[in-house]
């Protein structure tokens, strides 16, 4: 049976990486999107490898992205996140990418989407389908082209590049519609196994749950392989984030809340400390305002999502939260230590010391991207993959 295929582009935004697409290349009903997308990254693959597909068998290599025209008029462009499960047949639309975010305003240039200067700095209002949010895009032309050499580096990616700058306006209550969903900077919960836990529910950019490393045994610079091979500490952090689900009002109930494993994002935070990176590189406590490790679709990420570290740049804004308490950090720019380096973000709170009143005014990052491949990409219809399946 011949295969279907769709013209498509595979980009870098930060540390992730994504087939993006043309919403007018796409179905008009979104709603048979799923299958496609499925196939296209080759999920599900129970052997966690995604080797059918465009897919790299990690939360950060398995997503997609749809770019259109706006639906509403202080945005360029509509951008919809999709994050593929890998081992499962899943497609979660309930968060946003920020790293992906970043390849969005020059995807949108190349496409002839909007318009940008020959040379300058091309700016593109994205409204982010998935929080209803706008993120701002700033990046540089050379010659009519998106610019992609440059000098900036970011940890957890090879080489340099040019800045794209993001800037995530009035972020906050992007899915629960408040800042703090409980009204209240700390809350506890009872978790089997480790009784009463103090964690912090931010909803900022991406809903988030923040606990301390030292609550859960850790020390907080842990390598995401050793928390890969901790089953009791994964289960804990599941439990952690089902719970904060339900106290976010993002599902009824804790079984609800395991069909949305992709919201809120869950993370340990440390104080700073000395730590080593992926690379061999070492950090030391003044090069943080703290650390994270954060877990992604029930994966330590080998970096911090950017949407995440958005998240909790505000919550060190926000007096009385675990992050708040944790950091240290002035007004200026607030360092976060991730396994692979520094994340730097810049946020702003209003009436940071009341929190039933504190707002999220920005949190903004830099980022790079680099197009990688343009052209077709290949998927079977659902008939195909089940014959391939009963053949197997």
């Amino acid at each position: 049976m011949p295969q279907n295929k769709l013209r498509a582009t595979f980009i870098r935004g930060g540390t992730s990486k994504a087939v993006v697409f043309n919403r007018q290349d796409l179905p008009a009903d979104p709603a048979s999107w799923d299958p496609i997308f499925l196939s296209v990254m080759g999920s599900p693959d129970p052997n966690g490898r995604q080797l059918d597909g465009m897919g790299g068998g990690l939360s950060s290599l398995s997503k997609v992205c749809v770019v259109g025209s706006p639906t509403r008029p202080d945005a360029d462009i509509d951008y919809t996140f999709a994050q593929i499960s890998v081992k499962s047949a899943a497609v979660d639309y309930s968060a946003n990418c920020g790293n992906m975010s970043s390849a969005m305003g020059p995807f949108a240039v190349s496409e002839g989407l909007v318009s940008a200067p020959a040379n300058g700095e091309a700016v593109v209002r994205i409204h982010n389908t998935n929080t209803g949010k706008i993120i701002v895009a700033r990046f540089p032309m050379t010659d009519g082209d998106v610019e992609i050499d440059g000098e900036m580096t970011i940890d957890g990616v090879g080489g340099q590049g040019a800045p794209v700058r993001l800037e995530f306006i009035d972020p906050g209550g992007t899915r629960t519609g408040r800042l703090l969903p409980t009204g209240r900077p700390c809350d506890h919960f009872d978790i089997p196994g480790l009784g009463a836990l103090e964690a912090s529910l931010v909803d900022a950019a991406n809903p988030c749950v923040f606990v301390a490393a030292a609550s859960l045994g850790k020390d907080g610079s842990e390598m995401p392989e050793a928390l890969e091979s901790d089953p009791i500490f994964l289960e804990r952090m599941e439990a952690i984030r089902c719970a904060a689900s339900v106290a976010m009002g993002l599902a009824p109930d804790v079984a609800a809340a395991t069909k949305i494993p992709s919201v809120p994002k869950v993370a340990m935070i440390v104080a700073p400390r000395p730590m080593t990176t992926l690379s061999g590189r070492r950090l030391e406590p003044s090069d943080m305002s703290l650390g994270i490790r954060m877990i992604s679709i029930g994966q330590p990420h080998r970096a911090v999502p950017i949407t995440g570290a958005t998240c909790l740049a505000i919550a060190v804004r926000i007096k009385g939260t675990l992050a708040n308490r944790t950091a240290r950090a002035g007004d200026g720019p607030i360092t976060i230590a991730h396994p692979s380096g520094t994340t730097v973000v810049d946020a702003a709170v209003e009436h940071a010391d009341d929190p039933a009143r504190a707002r999220a005014i920005h949190g903004a990052v830099y980022r790079t991207a680099r197009r990688l491949f343009e052209g077709s990409v290949f998927y079977r219809t659902a008939k195909a993959t089940a014959q391939a399946r009963r053949s197997a």
